[in-house]
């Protein structure tokens, strides 16, 4: 039972605040740009009131299957110990038994190109977001539109200028203006609803098929469009381990999905009372009066989405560092209470450059919604065939049922993808391209890493072997406590057998540290730690972490000490730490020679397990080892 689960009504009225702060800013921004790109977008199509009650008729039925069925019913059920996303899926699947099974290995490289994907819908969040609501200048003020760019590269700059102190102190203001946006959204609708009732004849299914079947091929081009309106499932996904899967369903059909329908309603409304000249429809449903302080409130509202969206790649880089998937970057922890809330200066400023960049290049979220779809919607497409997979293996679902899952909801992703693919030439190649290259790092990092987990394999002996030549030869021990690092169990770190094999000494204890990432989210304090004494002052620790927790070495080597029986002392411990050097040794199973160098770049810069493992940089010796490929 989750946290949310067990807390009271004024604790649960706490978290639904929560939700609506950090869940439903990505797809509560929708209504901002979404209708407007059915008209507006890549293949027009003439507002009147058959279009206008074809089009809300998708909105309608793409927020009921993709969102509600698919996500709420089925996709949030996918979770991996409470922990949601792309990731989470691919954990379930076993990804370390990949190797065993050519169909395995296909679909774990498929979920890994779905997350690079990921990484590349998360570029264009905050660009769209920002610049969408900025424009509301224009409508409010012609005169205001130079200032469009400016304002919200400004806006961009502060926003992830603000990382690093965390959302912590600012989270308890995003359920309150998310709620003022929504309750915003709805009563907008309503107000436009009111003058022409008859929109809600959309609701059924009817008009969208007539709207397809009259339009032909620019009718179903809309579809791109149209799909912006659901762009946020992946990121709800994402935060189900923040919240539950309870609390983020019933904030979704109480509250979030009638504010979303009454406004897009509302905006289809106005299209009929006004199908001239309206180019904006949702900032001219505001009177004029409410103009800049609706601005202001979207405003809000999309640096809000962008902040979650943030937050989501930080979380989702680090589950990638600690599943193995991409090397060890710099993570910050930004609150004591909240493990969740972290700050990663790298992903960081990558994400305010490429952020900024694309506002200069497409200039307009016209043009950037064009490159916005396809990535999310791709990734769309591989959360449902890994859940698809996960159901199967994990889930106990019968064939028939999985693949009836499968059958409805692939064919609607593949719909969808159909037509965004037209906007790949007209920008959506960005995200497409930066999927690729992301993809191609974390294979890259993966491949490279069991090669050189081979290599350190064919120069390392068991820790048995170790202490048979310490009985026959023993070299001269000095006081103290030498504490090493192995990435296999009961093997003897390549740093230690340099070490003994040149300075012919070792110290009075030694510490063999395995760290070992499990495919659960968390492990609890009481099971991550074990401690096997071999004789001879030689003990080997093993660390199981989860791949969200953190990694502190000394805590928990003083956590064994004095619940494991470790007999050491930490004040007088030196911690050996191998610098390896890639070499490419051209094995006949190897990688690529680029490969092989990229490989090596990403090993120079990884983040040192100094850092890592929060050592004491006064008690590190490094020893250097040349390892090939």
């Amino acid at each position: 039972m989750t946290e949310s689960e067990n807390a009271s009504e004024p604790g649960r009225a706490a978290i639904g605040l929560a939700v609506l702060g950090i869940v439903y800013g990505d797809i509560g921004t929708s209504p901002i740009y979404a209708l407007r790109e059915c008209f507006r977008g890549v293949s027009p199509v003439p507002i009147n009131e058959a279009n206008i009650l074809g089009i809300l008729s998708l909105i309608f039925w793409a927020l009921v299957i993709v969102i509600s069925l698919k996500y709420m019913v089925f996709i949030l059920r996918a979770n991996n110990h409470g922990e949601g996303g792309i990731f989470a899926l691919l954990a379930l699947l076993r990804p370390d038994q990949a190797q065993h099974s050519h169909s395995r290995r296909v679909l774990i490289l498929l979920g890994l190109f779905g997350a690079g994907l990921l990484y590349g819908g998360t570029m264009l969040t905050p660009a769209i977001s920002v610049l969408s609501a900025v424009e509301g200048l224009e409508v409010a003020a012609p005169s205001l539109e130079s200032y469009v760019l400016p304002v919200t590269i400004a806006i961009l700059v502060v926003l992830f200028a603000m990382q690093k102190h965390g959302t912590a102190k600012v989270g308890a203001m995003f359920g309150p203006i998310m709620v003022a946006w929504f309750l915003t959204l709805a009563a907008l609708g309503i107000n436009s609803i009111m003058d022409h009732p008859e929109v809600l004849k959309a609701v059924v299914p009817w008009y969208a098929v007539q709207f397809l079947a009259s339009n032909n091929l620019a009718g179903f081009l809309v579809l791109i469009g149209v799909f912006l309106v659901v762009t946020g499932g992946e990121a709800l996904y994402a935060d189900l381990g923040h919240f539950g899967a309870t609390p983020i369903r019933v904030v979704w059909f109480y509250f979030v999905l009638p504010a979303l329908l009454l406004n897009y309603f509302g905006q289809g409304a106005l299209l009929l009372d006004k199908p001239d000249g309206t180019l904006q429809p949702f900032f001219h449903l505001a009177p004029d009066w409410a103009l800049f302080p609706l601005i202001g409130l979207a405003t809000a509202a999309t640096i809000i989405a962008s902040q979650a969206v943030i937050t989501g790649a930080f979380s989702l880089t680090r589950q990638a560092v600690q599943l193995g998937f991409v090397p060890r970057l710099k993570v910050q922890q930004t609150s004591e209470h909240s493990h969740g809330q972290i700050y990663m200066p790298g992903i960081n400023w990558f994400l305010m450059i490429a952020a900024i960049a694309l506002v200069l290049t497409f200039r307009s979220s016209n043009n950037l919604a064009a490159a916005y779809g396809v990535s999310v919607n791709a990734t769309m497409l591989v959360t449902t065939i890994l859940a698809f997979n996960v159901a199967r293996e994990r889930g106990g679902w019968s064939l028939a049922k999985a693949s009836l899952f499968l059958l409805v909801f692939l064919t609607v992703d593949l719909a969808f993808l159909t037509a965004n693919a037209e906007t790949i030439p007209r920008g959506g190649w960005f995200p497409v391209a930066m999927g690729a290259v992301i993809f191609t790092v974390i294979v890259t990092w993966r491949r490279g890493t069991e090669l050189l987990i081979q290599s350190y394999e064919a120069n390392t002996i068991t820790i048995e072997t170790l202490l048979g030549r310490l009985e026959h030869d023993p070299p001269h021990r000095v006081p103290g406590t030498g504490v090493f690092f192995t990435a296999r169990a009961e093997e003897v770190p390549n740093a230690m057998m340099q070490l003994l094999k040149h300075n012919k000494l070792l110290h009075e204890n030694i510490v063999i540290v395995n760290v070992k990432m499990t495919r659960d989210p968390r492990v609890s304090h009481e099971d991550r730690m074990q401690v096997k004494a071999f004789g001879q002052g030689v003990y080997e620790v093993r660390l199981n972490y989860g791949f969200m927790q953190g990694f502190n070495i000394p805590s928990d080597l003083s956590y064994c000490i004095e619940h494991r029986d470790l007999p050491i002392d930490l004040d007088d411990t030196t911690y050996f730490v191998g610098r390896t050097s890639v070499i490419a040794d051209r094995k006949k199973d190897g990688m690529m020679a680029w490969r092989d160098k990229l490989f090596a770049f990403m090993v120079r810069n990884t983040m040192h397990a100094t850092s890592l493992y929060q050592i004491p940089a006064s008690r590190v010796i490094e020893i250097g080892l040349q390892l090939g490929i």
